[in-house]
């Protein structure tokens, strides 16, 4: 399987027609490299507020509904590129209005027309409180054609137990988008943890640079990457993929799941199978005091 994960600038839209040139051209782009899974970062569709005027996209609550309203025609056009490009496709977050509050939303394109959804578990401070942006639907597993697919949005990947409910995943991938540099290192650092504890791919892709139109994106910072556990037969360093931080652009990877099988099956470790022997062993650890 070639992966392919997005490092994405966010563009003052001048029209409908305006986005759809530009996701069009980066699909077409990766599908040109032959890339089969395509991964756009979180809360990359909320340029689609700035469609309505910069009024709305400055505004913190107008911009959550204007770009859940947009839902619909993006799933249209992401359904039409997987189809003609035969690939699958990890559409960026967006919010998604609820009888609610706004949850935020990836949806996995299929080129045979099927949507899978996927809800942020964990919000961040800002989400939860100033945004008032809640936890959604439960983790899924997706299979397909390429493998069994999860995501785990942006800060999600930092929280081990939600990582282990994916374990079936053959590739657990993670939108995000972070402004600062210790926030893209603080998801990288889980997206490779995640890879290590699940014997499993992970694909971060990230927004970057200015949206300064926004107060929830600002300037943001990040990179592609891709990530398997330090095995035989896999990078010893994990890094299958990185990119150029800040750099707008695809970073590439290319895997054979056969070899993420036989690691889960008779790795150098065993990760994947001993989280169980933590079990017993993860009660409050005894105060011992040398002093």
């Amino acid at each position: 399987m070639k992966i392919a994960t997005a490092a994405y600038p966010l563009d003052v839209l001048t029209s409908w027609a305006h986005y759809e040139d530009k996701l069009a051209t980066w699909v077409a782009e990766a599908a040109a490299e032959s890339a089969e899974l395509l991964v756009f970062p979180e809360y990359g569709a909320l340029e689609l507020a700035t469609l309505d005027g910069l009024d709305v996209a400055s505004d913190l609550e107008k911009s959550l509904f204007a770009t859940s309203d947009r839902i619909p025609d993006t799933d249209a056009l992401h359904l039409r590129l997987a189809a003609e490009y035969g690939v699958h496709i990890i559409a960026a977050s967006a919010p998604a209005a609820t009888t609610s509050r706004p949850v935020n939303r990836a949806r996995l394109i299929t080129p045979t027309g099927q949507v899978g959804v996927q809800d942020k578990q964990i919000m961040t401070r800002f989400e939860d409180e100033v945004w008032g942006v809640t936890p959604g639907n439960a983790l899924q597993v997706f299979d397909t054609v390429l493998g069994k697919i999860g995501i785990l949005i942006c800060y999600d990947s930092e929280f081990p137990l939600l990582g282990h409910a994916l374990r079936e995943c053959d590739v657990i991938c993670v939108p995000s988008v972070t402004e600062t540099l210790g926030g893209y290192w603080r998801v990288r650092i889980g997206s490779m943890a995640r890879a290590l504890e699940n014997q499993c791919v992970t694909a971060m892709s990230s927004v970057v640079g200015p949206a300064n139109w926004s107060e929830a994106l600002g300037n943001s910072f990040g990179a592609g990457g891709i990530f398997t556990p330090p095995d035989k037969g896999l990078p010893q360093n994990g890094v299958l993929a990185e990119g150029v931080l800040n750099q707008p652009g695809w970073t590439y990877g290319e895997i054979d799941l056969g070899h993420i099988a036989e690691v889960r099956r008779d790795g150098i470790v065993l990760n994947r199978n001993h989280w169980q022997h933590q079990i017993g062993r993860d009660t409050p650890a005894t105060l011992v005091r040398l002093r």
